[in-house]
């Protein structure tokens, strides 16, 4: 037993690179874990400024001196974040707002629509049944109401928070990109002189990354935008909160498209009932899955790593279940990651030793 280890250390960490590659993701996935919660903030900037960079240096090509492009990208950056606080906040807290105050109403009529189903259908589905699932739909709102309650009891640490992050969020990102080639010095003045491996991987990820996250922003913008459209133009109640969770369901591969379906179907038939509308509906936001699924993703992502959709969805639950919202929107750039750390990882050969 002890000769195996020997051996499958001797083939997989005979090389310095491979040492060292695994003490910093032993380091960084140990910092993440322990200190995420305090370092969120300059984990927040660090993310926010990777995305711009890409503008950044597209505009310095265009000969824009490099404190002028940073300058103009970050005041982008400042009129959108504003832009979001002043206009798309106050629209989704009134539509929040007044689907709480609906949801008595739309319970009610839900449970009519049950009701008629045993009538309807009584081999397929009986009135136990349809009791049963009333009384554990009101038992789900019940806990929600408590839990929005205590949220609004406990709000105050929470505006608080986000005071800080609306103010340092913004001033790291500014020192993110204006010293990014400083601290990227400063960071690989600590590197061991022989790097190779870690040029390789990091040149690697930083391509994939880079082309993934701001791949995905940019859907979700478009799918977000679009569904408001589609929703507003056929008069949907709560466009913007549902367009909303359109736009962040795309973050989930595969599982958040089903399960975003579910409030936006529920709403039209609150609304409309099995109406011409809401056929519309329905077949309006499945062109707008199918063109998501079919032509954006293969535009935006044609130069991604393709990962298996076993792989997909293993990433999404383990990072997911490890750091919430963040682990699932960057679960296929960790998965790439493994993925390009397996690929480029020396290995000494058992003919090898023999030599």
């Amino acid at each position: 037993m002890l000769r195996v280890l020997r051996n499958w250390l001797h083939r997989y960490f005979s090389d310095e690179q491979a040492v060292v590659l695994t003490v910093l993701l032993i380091l960084g996935f140990a910092t993440v874990l322990t200190l995420g919660g305090m370092l969120a903030p300059v984990l927040t900037g660090l993310v926010l400024a990777f995305l711009m960079q890409g503008l950044v240096n597209a505009l310095e090509r265009l000969r824009l001196p490099q404190m002028a492009a940073v300058s103009l990208v970050f005041a982008l950056f400042v009129s959108a974040l504003a832009l979001c606080l002043l206009v798309l906040m106050p629209l989704l807290w009134r539509q929040l707002s007044n689907l709480f105050n609906e949801l008595p109403r739309m319970l009610g009529e839900w449970q009519s629509l049950l009701l008629l189903l045993p009538e309807r259908y009584p081999h397929l589905i009986s009135d136990e049944q349809v009791l049963q699932a009333i009384e554990l739909a009101r038992g789900e709102i019940g806990q929600f109401g408590q839990w929005a309650l205590t949220f609004s009891l406990s709000s105050l640490p929470l505006l608080a928070s986000i005071m800080i992050y609306l103010v340092l969020v913004p001033i790291l990102v500014f020192f993110f990109l204006k010293d990014r080639e400083l601290i990227g010095r400063w960071f690989r003045s600590y590197l061991p002189n022989e790097r190779a491996l870690l040029s390789h991987v990091a040149q690697e990820m930083n391509l994939q990354i880079a082309n993934y996250i701001r791949g995905k922003v940019i859907e979700i913008i478009i799918c977000g935008v679009v569904s408001y459209i589609a929703f507003a133009a056929l008069g949907l109640n709560y466009a913007a909160l549902l367009a909303l969770l359109v736009g962040l369901s795309v973050v989930v591969p595969y599982i958040g498209a089903v399960v975003v379906t579910v409030p936006v179907v529920l709403i039209a038939l609150f609304q409309w009932g099995w109406s011409d509308q809401f056929i519309y509906l329905l077949v309006v936001y499945g062109v707008i899955q199918a063109l998501d699924g079919n032509v954006l993703v293969p535009l935006l992502f044609s130069e991604a790593v393709n990962l298996h959709p076993v792989a997909i969805i293993c990433a999404v639950l383990l990072f997911g279940g490890l750091w919430g919202f963040w682990g699932v929107f960057f679960a296929i750039p960790l998965a790439t990651l493994f993925k390009a750390l397996l690929d480029a990882w020396p290995r000494t050969e058992p003919h090898e030793r023999s030599v």
